[in-house]
């Protein structure tokens, strides 16, 4: 299904053998956080998802992983905002860092924000990760 719906959005997706429930779930134990139902499905169809010029428009579950505790170490905890409440998923090849925010009890939200590196703002860029691919893709969000 998912694969599908990328194929349509770009001719330029690259897809990878699916992730596993088991690979999933100890990201969202080390993580403490249960990521959006949208993300898992598509990580069980393709484990990340490369756009043009090798694009990492959706990572693999564990650069999600190994990205995510890299930002929550303590240069960046002495620099920045704290990243226990953001879950990443993909960069912008620019620096900027695409997320999906965490709630109180740990579920995160579907919607898809930015971060700056530049200014440590986070912004909201769509509604779900699906969206976002979509709209990265054809120029509607800007950064």
């Amino acid at each position: 299904m998912w694969v599908e719906f990328f194929k349509g959005v770009s001719e330029d997706c690259t897809f990878h053998n699916p992730a596993s429930l088991n690979e999933i779930a100890k990201v969202e134990e080390q993580l403490s956080a249960v990521l959006p139902q949208q993300l898992k499905e598509i990580l069980l169809e393709t484990n990340g998802l490369k756009g043009c010029y090798d694009l990492g428009l959706i990572w693999s579950i564990d650069e999600i992983m190994n990205e995510n505790m890299r930002y929550r170490d303590d240069y960046f905890k002495e620099h920045y905002m704290p990243f226990d409440n953001l879950i990443f998923f993909a960069d912008s090849g620019i620096g900027d860092l695409f997320c999906f925010p965490v709630l109180g009890k740990g579920a995160c939200k579907d919607d898809v924000f930015v971060w700056n590196h530049e200014n440590d703002s986070r912004q909201w860029v769509a509604p779900t990760i699906s969206k976002y691919v979509e709209w990265w893709l054809h120029g509607t969000i800007k950064i």
